[in-house]
């Protein structure tokens, strides 16, 4: 029995100095000033560098085509909040390197010959893809390597730019690191129904994967400044880039599928003066139903707001009759909003982006399984009708009465 206790003291003794064996912190940690830190990547048509033609001038290069460009976004914390000696100029907080190749992972690889710093992404933000080279090349052929890495972050996210996509990792902001700069607007998605809700690209390869049509955000740089605007539509046969919708039919996708966090609707009164609503809640349910051979959807839209802008100087502002004509106004022009945009993609792109598809899937399986396989051209044809109700909760802090 005494033999017994000491072996378990014994044990009690030797646990903690095995315990230490397993502390032994990040052996192959590197410090940041040692590692090339990237946080955003964009991806344009091929373009050769200065550098590369320099380098098979004199010989150098490897065996490529110029098919892309990539260009990736590194941190230098040194250049965060330094000035200059003569008087008072930023040095900008990040870097910005291209390669041009034809293999993306050849590429990344590449830019270890010509820096001490070799490109670390744990932390990439997003990837920026130019329409031209989404528009040549399949998405997935664009992607493939980064969803493979297991270095990269599934959290990602992928966004689409009309021009160069390189253009809009660039800043004329000091201090502004610009793949940030496009987390943030994504972020504001709860002011507006013009974003889309964030594609990462954990979604983005579940998307590739169902053969279904699907949007991602439209980005537009221009000197210096990035806008989000409207959505690229993706096709889910080809993977290519069909075209885009602008603003207007983005909003009206929003309203479709019931995904907006809020933003508003803006209506005129019989004077053309501006009534705004704003939106607090917002839900959509797409129905659809099936006869024979027939199917057809109905989406009913409720939302419910708050009259947060009128420019009527006097008369019955606030009394029920008021907000009644600024409720029925509101409706018509989301009803606008959604139809005009179900006729673009219906009509014009021939693509169901607004999950028309999936509902019928869930609730149909079986007729699924008949139409899933030429589902965006059946989708074309198929009959929508709109339902619209949007309710005046309160019309903010001051009473409106005149």
């Amino acid at each position: 029995m005494k033999q017994s206790h000491n072996n378990v003291r014994s044990l009690k003794d030797i646990l903690p100095i095995l315990a230490l064996l397993f502390l032994t912190g990040c052996w192959s940690s590197h410090e940041i000033e040692e590692i090339g830190l990237s946080v955003g990547l964009a991806l344009d048509e091929g373009k050769e560098s200065t550098i590369d033609t320099e380098l098979k001038q004199q010989g150098g290069g490897y065996n490529q085509t110029e098919k892309i460009t990539m260009t990736y976004q590194i941190v230098t914390p040194q250049g965060t909040g330094s000035e200059s000696k003569g008087g008072g100029s930023q040095q900008k907080p990040y870097l910005n390197i291209s390669e041009t190749g034809d293999s993306i992972h050849q590429m990344i690889r590449e830019f270890s010959l010509r820096s001490d710093r070799p490109i670390f992404s744990p932390h990439l933000k997003v990837i920026v893809i130019s329409e031209d080279l989404v528009r040549k090349y399949r998405l997935e052929q664009l992607v493939d390597e980064h969803l493979r890495d297991n270095e990269i972050r599934p959290s990602c996210l992928v966004f689409i730019s009309k021009g160069l996509a390189n253009e809009a990792l660039e800043s004329k902001e000091p201090g502004k690191i610009p793949a940030f700069r496009l987390i943030g607007i994504s972020d504001n998605e709860y002011r507006t129904t013009r974003i889309l809700p964030p594609m990462s690209l954990a979604k983005l390869g579940g998307k590739m994967d169902s053969g279904s049509s699907f949007l991602l955000q439209n980005v537009i740089p221009t000197n210096g400044e990035v806008n989000f605007s409207g959505a690229a539509v993706i096709s889910g046969k080809t993977k290519k880039l069909l075209g885009f919708l602008n603003e207007e039919e983005l909003e009206g996708i929003t309203w479709i599928t019931g995904k907006g966090k809020g933003g508003l609707v803006k209506t005129f009164d019989a004077k053309n003066q501006p009534i705004i609503y704003e939106v607090k809640t917002m839900k959509s349910k797409i129905i659809p139903h099936v006869n024979g051979n027939n199917i057809s959807f109905d989406v009913k839209i409720e939302s419910e707001g708050r009259l947060s802008e009128n420019w009527k100087v006097s008369g019955e502002s606030s009394e029920n009759k008021f907000l009644k004509r600024a409720e029925e106004a509101a409706e018509e022009e989301v009803k606008r909003l959604v139809s005009n945009v179900g006729e673009k993609i219906q009509k014009d792109y021939q693509v169901d982006v607004a999950g028309f598809g999936t509902r019928l899937r869930i609730e149909h399986p079986k007729v699924w399984e008949k139409v899933k396989k030429d589902w965006d051209q059946t989708f074309s044809e198929v009959p929508i009708e709109y339902n619209v109700k949007l309710t005046i909760r309160d019309y903010g802090s001051s009473s409106f009465k005149n």
